[in-house]
């Protein structure tokens, strides 16, 4: 048997999986394109894009070194090195000695790369809520009450449990 159970071996469930799939990447590059436009934007890479979103501040979140960025992203050293370089040079993080260890040499977040991801953010939001307000309350509710399940499943994706 390949792994699915009886229901999810027709075709019904491989349509869902294949719909789903076929949604998720436009539906991701439309957001980004409209928040982009909406905020007045800079094109930025969706490979620097998941740096800038490691290194958000968070709750008991600590500051990364380029191994561990490389390690929580699973991409090679050499190909975070290259991204942390291009995202130094636009002005989206600097490195600097870690505190209480000056051999060590972290990453973080520039005022600026904090500034435009905060409007991304921003626009991003007001988008989703314009075009949730477009559908029916049964739609609306369906998207809602799906957020938590879509967040398990990107955790699964990554190999993690959430």
């Amino acid at each position: 048997m390949s792994g699915r159970s009886e229901a999810g071996s027709g075709t019904a469930a491989g349509d869902a999986e294949s719909r789903l799939a076929a949604v998720i990447s436009p539906l991701r590059r439309t957001l980004l394109a409209a928040a982009r436009e909406r905020g007045e934007l800079p094109d930025i890479p969706d490979a620097q894009i998941e740096v800038v979103r490691a290194l958000l501040p968070s709750p008991g979140g600590a500051e990364r070194g380029p191994a561990e960025l490389a390690e929580a992203l699973h991409l090679n050293r050499s190909t975070v090195s290259n991204l942390l370089g291009a995202m130094e040079a636009d002005g989206l993080v600097e490195r600097r000695r870690a505190d209480g260890d000056g051999r060590r040499v972290v990453v973080v977040l520039s005022p600026r790369a904090l500034d435009l991801f905060g409007r991304f953010d921003q626009a991003a939001g007001e988008l989703l809520r314009d075009a949730l307000e477009t559908l029916d309350p049964l739609d609306r509710a369906a998207v809602t009450a799906a957020v938590p399940a879509l967040e398990k499943l990107a955790a699964a994706l990554r190999g993690g449990t959430r």
